[in-house]
């Protein structure tokens, strides 16, 4: 055989799979290459070169793991089809309290806390109003957060700054990202936070004049109202403007929720408050309603008591 033969018999990947995923990508303009990519597991410069022909490497590889992407994408788009989708932002009555505690915290460039339990809508509500006004970021905190630094840095990432440096240089950046905007910036699940580190933030309001919101569960204002830490964190606590505790849902909130979703079967309103009175909350009703909403979209009928009983049982004792 002659080395141009040779070269002609190299195997350059699967051109109807090229296809396809060609044909997948301009069917859905999310699809870049970028996300193709990362989604399969193969190098960017990898997938351009196999989608042209030109890849000069292992090409059966390539074709097996942009299958496996490409049987798993349309299997998520036939699955979307028929998944219920969630109704979008619903003002209940508790959401409406926590907007207007984060518009007080805005408007009069003062510290407000919201913290209460898991599942009451608290992040929703964070993120429709930044969705709806100037100059709102939210730090989503967790326990790698906790130290000033570390807190520092997820606030420098949501208002888009550079991450580098120590507590000092970090500071001062966001401190000069924010002064004179009238903004306000979350710091959600705020009681992952250490004393320092709350303390800092406090500072960064004190020197800005900024509008800050702390929110979180009970802990983020317990650790600020009493305990061993309370001396510590008095210049916050005393800065506090408005104190927002959210003990439950109440049952205006459910009622609220299950219209947004579309359920009219009174009978399903006792089960359905006893449900989100449940850990977890609106969260946990909102879960119930999107699986009784799968079971009655398979029969093609509206949700009905038994679709809830179904779901909750299988949300609570994995369908045993």
């Amino acid at each position: 055989m002659s080395d141009t033969a040779a070269v002609t018999a190299i195997y350059q990947g699967d051109d109807a799979l090229r296809e396809q995923v060609r044909a997948a990508m301009a069917r859905d303009k999310r699809l870049s290459q970028a996300i193709v990519s990362k989604e399969a597991g193969v190098s960017p410069t990898t997938l351009n070169q196999w989608l042209n022909g030109k890849y000069a490497g292992d090409n059966e590889g390539i074709d097996n793991k942009v299958r496996i992407w490409l049987e798993a994408d349309q299997a998520r788009r036939a699955a979307g089809s028929t998944m219920p989708t969630a109704p979008g932002f619903v003002t209940t009555p508790t959401a409406a309290r926590v907007l207007g505690a984060l518009a007080y915290a805005q408007m009069a460039g003062d510290i407000a806390v919201t913290y209460g339990g898991a599942g009451l809508g608290k992040t929703s509500a964070c993120e429709h109003y930044r969705a709806s006004s100037p100059n709102v970021w939210i730090a989503t905190m967790r326990p790698s957060t906790a130290g000033v630094v570390t807190c520092l840095q997820q606030v420098c990432k949501a208002l888009g700054l550079d991450t580098v440096g120590g507590a000092l240089a970090l500071s001062e950046r966001i401190a000069k990202r924010i002064r004179d905007t009238h903004g306000l910036l979350i710091a959600d699940e705020a009681q992952h936070l250490s004393v320092a580190a709350l303390d800092e933030i406090r500072a960064i309001h004190d020197e800005t004049g900024v509008g800050i919101a702390l929110v979180g569960n009970d802990g983020v204002f317990a650790r600020m109202a009493g305990g061993r830490n309370a001396q510590q964190l008095d210049r916050l606590y005393s800065r506090v403007g408005k104190r927002l505790n959210l003990r439950q849902s109440s049952e205006a909130d459910i009622v609220a929720l299950i219209s947004a979703w579309g359920v009219d079967d009174a009978k399903c309103r006792a089960t359905l408050i006893e449900i989100a009175r449940r850990p977890g909350a609106l969260r946990t009703l909102t879960k119930t309603l999107r699986l009784a909403s799968m079971h009655a979209s398979a029969e093609g009928r509206q949700v009905c008591c038994e679709d809830v009983r179904a779901a909750a049982t299988e949300l609570m004792e994995g369908g045993k």
